[in-house]
């Protein structure tokens, strides 16, 4: 009997020292987040940025990388940008042998498309050819896909023309307008290589996938609107693209017989043959081919129609000087996200078929640097083609010489039947842009956005009706506008949740996406679910979490005559702070002290603890207020209540 309480203070000594083991453990791990190193500065993470693009990453020791040759390092950079270094060393004759079937097969559908989209272009026939030789050719040696098709696209195709046509009238000064396309191009090369070097992919984002299936819609409707004017022959039409216009001059054409019924004909017959050699396609895979022959073949027969029946070398300069120089700037950055949007879209698709990963900023500087040799080769605007890459893809692509391969067979073909040219009808370009039209208008898709998301379906209707009703810039500005908005919404408005210990776990979780997850009575744990803590949402988390902490404390005094001892905001999805986010948390600091309530910060990231202490605020504060998990600062904030309810 005598050694029962000798026992029992055995044993609450050793509960005690457990405890303070805990506390020295806890204040240790609180430790390593507040003694980590400072984060790198802006120009260091720049710097590294183009590194990175340019260096891959080596498998080789710290040590191993110290002691490489400048040889080396510099045949790393090569191969950082030519990727065709890498793979070009195990490329075997099997692969070439597939490669030169889809290079042909490619050439077969190229030709024509880059005949009918340089029309759509209000440029000559040639520089839609000159489009699909160099920039696929510099693409080959630069970029990473190896199923894209490179050359020129209808959406860019009409983008140039819809916003060139306000600067330099084609009809009146026709190499005028040229050099001033050849300069957008210029500037788009810059605009997309810099994105690249700069690691600045995000501002392409700011074109959702929504908005871009809605101008991707809008634009294959007003595109098939303008084709009329070829199809119907019509002389006198409107230099506007919403469909209004175009509509009515149409209907003017047509009472005014401004029309020829045979160019109708031509046009339609040819039409309906493209259309039936795609059906063939899609529904027998065997035939592949078909649809991609189908529009050379139609380029061949009417020119030899109109030529039997007698039926009716250019140089540049940039103009880097001027008037236009900042319009031409402007329009090269907007044909630049576009064309990139579209390019990675398509490139990514296949890559994710293929099993391999597509590096997005690589791809920024390839389409940059292509762009730029195109605008000094009499190109205009190139980028990634999601029909010709399917095509492309079909026909068995094993790598980029593909597109080496088309590029020859169009340089041939330009070399051979230049002057054949002046015979094809415009009727039968406008018939091969028609019906590459239905691929760009994704109803099941624009179903899926408005399931998902109706913000995202909003802007893909703005984006949509933008362009079909008003014109291809207001399209843009409708879908950026939305999207932004979207952006600015979630930015001030972030999510921010009382968190409870789901059973039987160390985990926190949502209480509403949660239900059984269980509150700690007295304290209160809150999570900040956005990537900032600034200026925009500051004052919007401090009123959210003095609410619940005046209505939890309202709810404690109703119940049980309590009151709530702590606050933990857990940090873990809060990226970065600004001064605004610092001092919204001081003023919280003090307002929950004068009541009696302990703040504490669970789980800050690199920058915030950082930013933290360099404005002093954790010596204001007190630094044991911060843990390195919310289950951590749970069990020092019930330690220190059970400690203060012992006391008492």
């Amino acid at each position: 009997m005598g050694s029962l309480p000798t026992e029992s203070l055995s044993v609450e000594e050793h509960q005690q020292q457990q405890v303070e083991m805990d506390d020295t453990s806890r204040t240790e791990r609180a430790r390593w987040l507040l003694n980590s190193p400072d984060p790198p500065s802006i120009w260091h993470e720049l710097a590294g940025s183009i590194r990175e693009a340019f260096f891959p990453r080596n498998k080789l020791s710290s040590s191993s990388r110290v002691k490489q040759t400048w040889r080396r390092s510099a045949f790393s950079f090569l191969r950082g940008l030519f990727p065709i270094l890498n793979w070009g060393r195990n490329y075997k004759a099997s692969k070439f042998k597939s490669d030169l079937m889809a290079g042909l097969t490619l050439a077969s559908l190229s030709i024509p498309q880059s005949i009918g989209y340089a029309n759509l272009a209000k440029l000559d026939p040639q520089y839609g050819l000159y489009t699909s030789v160099i920039p696929p050719l510099i693409y080959a040696l630069m970029g990473s896909s190896r199923e894209i098709a490179i050359g020129p696209v209808a959406v860019v195709s009409m983008l140039l023309s819809a916003l060139m046509q306000n600067v330099q009238d084609p009809a009146a000064d026709p190499v005028a307008y040229r050099k001033l396309v050849f300069t957008v191009t210029f500037f788009a090369g810059v605009f997309q290589s810099v994105f690249g070097l700069f690691r600045l992919g995000f501002l392409v984002d700011f074109l959702s996938h929504a908005a871009i299936v809605g101008f991707m819609a809008g634009a294959a409707i007003v595109i098939g609107l303008q084709q009329l004017k070829g199809l119907l022959g019509i002389s006198h039409f409107t230099n506007k693209t919403d469909v209004v216009s175009v509509l009515g001059s149409v209907f003017s054409s047509l009472h005014h017989s401004y029309w020829y019924p045979l160019n109708f004909v031509l046009g339609c017959s040819f039409l309906i043959f493209l259309l039936i050699a795609r059906f063939i396609g899609r529904r027998n895979k065997k035939l592949f081919w078909l649809p991609a022959i189908a529009p050379l073949l139609s380029v061949i027969l009417s020119t030899l129609i109109v030529y039997l029946t007698k039926a009716d070398n250019s140089a540049h300069q940039l103009q880097l000087t001027g008037p236009h120089l900042g319009q031409t700037a402007k329009i090269g950055l907007i044909s630049a996200v576009v064309a990139l949007t579209e390019a990675i879209a398509v490139g990514r698709s296949f890559a994710s078929i293929k099993g391999y990963h597509l590096d997005g900023n690589k791809e920024m500087v390839a389409m940059g640097f292509m762009n730029i040799a195109g605008s000094l080769t009499s190109c205009y605007v190139a980028t990634g083609s999601f029909s010709r890459t399917a095509v492309n893809f079909s026909a068995g692509c094993q790598t980029v010489v593909s597109n080496i391969v088309m590029a020859i067979t169009v340089l041939l073909s330009l070399e051979l039947f230049t002057s054949l040219l002046y015979y094809t009808p415009i009727a039968i370009l406008a018939s091969i842009i028609l019906s590459a039209l239905p691929g760009l208008i994704d109803i099941n898709e624009a179903i899926n956005i408005y399931k998902v998301d109706k913000l995202d379906f909003l802007a893909c209707i703005g984006a949509f009706l933008g362009v079909l009703f008003a014109s291809v810039e207001i399209g843009l500005l409708a879908a950026v506008t939305i999207s932004f908005a979207k952006i600015l919404l979630n930015a001030v408005r972030p999510g921010i949740e009382l968190q409870g210990r789901l059973p039987r776990t160390d985990t926190y979780g949502d209480i509403s996406q949660f239900p059984m997850a269980i509150k700690t009575p007295g304290i209160l744990t809150i999570r900040i679910n956005s990537a900032l803590f600034c200026f925009a949402n500051a004052n919007f988390i401090r009123e959210r979490i003095m609410r619940w902490v005046t209505e939890e404390q309202d709810e404690l005094e109703e119940t049980t005559k309590r009151t709530i001892q702590a606050v933990i905001i857990d940090m873990s999805n809060l990226m970065n702070i600004d001064t605004s986010g610092i001092l919204v948390l001081e003023e919280l600091h003090k307002k929950l002290a004068s009541n009696g309530i302990e703040l504490v910060m669970a789980s800050p990231r690199w920058q915030v603890i950082h930013k933290l202490k360099s404005a002093k605020l954790l010596d204001r504060i007190g630094k044991g207020c911060v843990y390195l998990s919310v289950a951590e600062a749970m069990e020092a904030c019930l330690a220190s209540k059970f400690a203060a309810l012992s006391n008492c």
